[in-house]
């Protein structure tokens, strides 16, 4: 069984937010067996409890196990420490409220050596604010003993480039980014750990997104894989086009409106089509002569991403309000046993527009159906926004090739039913 990655401790540590707990997954079974051996000597002295946690992300797709729920038994140590702190719903940390359940930003290494640099420089400290180096994680629980030991038991939301490898993604073992993922895309987990709270930086708005959803444009982070420290498993994403592959939300998809097809295809994949077409009909020699094209339809397809996840009700108002120690400045992580480094992710503000953002693959030739490409230095395409159906215009690039035209243009057909696309 795979142990948890764990994000890696901060080096300096005289600056560090202290947390004195951990977490620990040990087997409900074996712990039964060894209560049972104890119990007639330890009658007086309570034995810590294994909880499970139940996973609070269910995602579309799937795991090999059908039966993977992603729920984790687990145990806080030390454990009567733990317990014996009040449990709050929400906890107020520079004036701003934040929720168990709720999403945060989480300062991490380089939000310290940012903080460092601003102290040699003579700035004044500020309060911890969010950057774009911040990790992501789900509040489970918070608890606190007084108002400056204030602690929340967290699952870490992954940035895709952090997936550690040997990671299973389908039939392949991966490691980092894939070409399918988008900008803002993260990936839900149940790596578990307990944070200080004086490093949370800021509220976090994270959504699920359903990719058969077609009626909103999502902006904010969002998640649609899960993945499982214990097998190593990401879940599966939908495959959609002839090439049988995910989607990636920052690059262009396209519907055909054949009724009796209704499949969404990869910009790139059309693009690749109609080159292949272009290349088998022209060759390198023969010039091209267009015949008209016929122009018809009506609005580009469109397919908007998901609505946001609403996350728990919460029932009760009880709050702590936080207030930092003087020299805390960011997280002292528990230690699990092998360290995954934190990588920047870069933001980029999501497009909402008139036709839905999808992606490029970055796969080997083996598994990638539009690695040949016997077209190039010959041919290009450009996809045109400007008409109401999609068009490709096609560029010859041949400098031996006299006659003829050198540009034109072709309407987009499905690459499943040959429905030309409106």
């Amino acid at each position: 069984m795979a142990s948890a990655r764990k994000r890696p401790r901060p080096e300096v540590e005289e600056s560090l937010a202290e947390c004195p707990f951990s977490v620990i997954h040990p087997d409900p079974n074996e712990k039964e067996k060894k209560t049972k051996r104890r119990r007639q000597t330890s009658e007086d002295q309570p034995q810590p409890k294994i909880l499970l946690q139940a996973t609070p992300f269910s995602p579309r797709g799937k795991f090999k196990d059908l039966n993977n729920t992603m729920d984790r038994h687990y145990q806080v140590q030390p454990y009567q420490k733990w317990m014996d702190m009040t449990r709050y719903n929400s906890f107020v940390l520079n004036g701003l409220k934040y929720w168990s359940e709720g999403f945060i930003y989480v300062a991490n290494n380089s939000t310290l050596e940012r903080q460092e640099r601003q102290k040699k420089q003579g700035e004044v400290t500020q309060p911890i604010k969010k950057s774009d180096d911040d990790w992501v994680a789900r509040i489970l629980e918070i608890r606190a003993s007084d108002e400056h030991h204030v602690y929340a038991r967290v699952y870490w939301m992954y940035w895709p480039d952090e997936l550690p490898a040997g990671t299973q993604d389908g039939k392949k073992l991966v490691a980092g980014r894939q070409w399918y993922h988008g900008t803002n895309e993260l990936i839900a987990s149940n790596h578990m750990d307990v944070i200080n709270v004086v490093s949370v930086t800021s509220a976090a708005t994270v959504n699920e997104w359903d990719e058969t959803n077609e009626e909103e444009v999502q902006t904010a982070l969002y998640w649609r894989q899960a993945f499982d420290v214990r097998s190593m498993e990401l879940s599966s994403a939908e495959l959609i086009c002839k090439c049988n592959r995910p989607e990636n939300p920052d690059k262009k998809l396209f519907g055909c409106s054949n009724e009796d097809c209704k499949k969404w295809l990869h910009g790139e994949c059309l693009i690749h089509d109609a080159l292949l077409k272009t290349y088998k009909r022209l060759g390198i020699d023969k010039p091209h002569r267009s015949a008209p094209v016929k122009e018809e339809g009506d609005e580009s397809a469109k397919r908007p991403l998901s609505p946001s996840e609403s996350g728990a009700a919460q029932t009760t108002e009880q709050s702590i309000d936080v207030k930092p120690e003087e020299h805390q400045l960011t997280i002292n992580l528990a230690d699990v046993d092998d360290a995954l480094p934190a990588i920047k992710a870069k933001s980029a503000s999501a497009s909402a527009a008139e036709t839905k953002r999808r992606g490029r693959p970055r796969k080997s030739e083996r598994d990638d159906p539009t690695a040949h490409k016997p077209y190039e230095g010959l041919f290009e395409a450009i996809m045109l926004d400007d008409s109401s159906s999609p068009m490709l215009e096609i560029v010859d690039i041949r400098d031996s090739v006299t006659g003829g035209e050198k540009s034109w243009r072709e309407p987009l057909h499905c690459l499943i039913c040959n429905h030309e696309l409106q």
